[in-house]
């Protein structure tokens, strides 16, 4: 049966792996309000958002990618999901409130109150996280 094991997969070997912690937390952004709430917490420490188009295959590529960027050290780091497709009116305000302009999938750093940082599509996976730590 080591054959097909191979082949199909042995489910008890899958079962029994643990699970890999992610220490990326999402916090939805999903208001208006939210923006002027980012602006604050930029002046404590570096803010990240991450707008993402859930009907594109290589913004859905770019946030797993992303998500493996994240390690123990990187916990700490507030990052705002922002749902563009859904929030299209929060979308268009961090682009004029922040002065960048808009792409899918997009990272935007903020630092008392700008943006300091801004990266799209494949660029966001060659971002250095502990640079703004």
């Amino acid at each position: 049966m080591g054959i097909f094991n191979n082949i199909f997969g042995d489910k008890s070997e899958k079962e029994t792996k643990p699970e890999k912690k992610s220490y990326l937390n999402w916090i939805p952004l999903t208001s208006l309000e939210q923006l002027e709430m980012i602006k604050k917490e930029s002046e404590i420490g570096a803010v990240l958002i991450f707008k993402h188009s859930t009907r594109c295959g290589i913004s859905s590529m770019v946030i797993k990618q992303f998500e493996k960027l994240f390690s123990e050290e990187h916990e700490n780091l507030k990052v705002y999901y922002l749902d563009l497709l859904n929030y299209r009116d929060v979308s268009d305000e961090v682009g004029y409130k922040f002065q960048v302009m808009h792409q899918s999938p997009q990272l935007i750093v903020v630092r008392n109150g700008v943006s300091v940082y801004d990266a799209s599509h494949y660029e966001i996976t060659q971002t250095d996280l502990s640079r703004f730590m």
